[in-house]
């Protein structure tokens, strides 16, 4: 599904910088080995990785990542969702489901989501759900080919109480006052 999106995910997607002079460039992980580095990086605490499923096919991934606890207690969020079903509130959906998951059952206090100015799409799912824009990083992550930068959104449990979740269907048309 990644290759069926490559030219949807590219200007998004994190790249790796060239390396320093006389030093080979890293290898690109296979597939198995992006999963066993999930799976290790989940059991030691440090991120949560999820597939987003739409009508019963992977659409998409969440991972939340860089969990930090102490007197932190964050996160960040980071997806993609394939082109077909972009638009239908699948990701805000997986987001709000995700920021409850930490906020509730995991202990976490504060989840970010760092998004390049011009991603519009991936902006609108922040809007949707709330999160508030908090400043830009420059020059934050190396995407495309160059080190690029990034608009902060973040979002603190005391923000919002009754869930992500419950406040995302309540913004949308249509909805009423009572929960189904």
């Amino acid at each position: 599904m990644n290759q069926r999106n490559r030219d949807w995910l590219r200007p998004w997607e994190a790249t790796i910088p060239p390396p320093p002079p006389g030093h080979l460039p890293p290898r690109r992980p296979t597939y198995r080995q992006m999963v066993r580095h999930l799976r290790a990086e989940a059991q030691a605490g440090r991120m949560l990785p999820f597939v987003v499923q739409y009508e019963g096919r992977l659409v998409g991934q969440l991972t939340v990542a860089g969990i930090t606890w102490g007197s932190m207690c964050s996160g960040h969020i980071g997806y993609w969702i394939d082109r077909g079903v972009a638009g239908r509130g699948v990701m805000p959906t997986a987001v709000a489901l995700a920021v409850d998951h930490c906020f509730r059952s995991v202990g976490l206090h504060r989840i970010e989501v760092c998004i390049r100015p011009e991603n519009a799409p991936s902006r609108r799912v922040v809007e949707k759900l709330g999160f508030r824009e908090e400043g830009v990083r420059p020059r934050y992550l190396h995407i495309d080919g160059a080190w690029r930068d990034h608009l902060v959104f973040a979002l603190t449990a005391e923000e919002v109480p009754e869930g992500l979740l419950t406040r995302w269907h309540r913004s949308r048309p249509g909805h009423s006052s009572e929960m189904k």
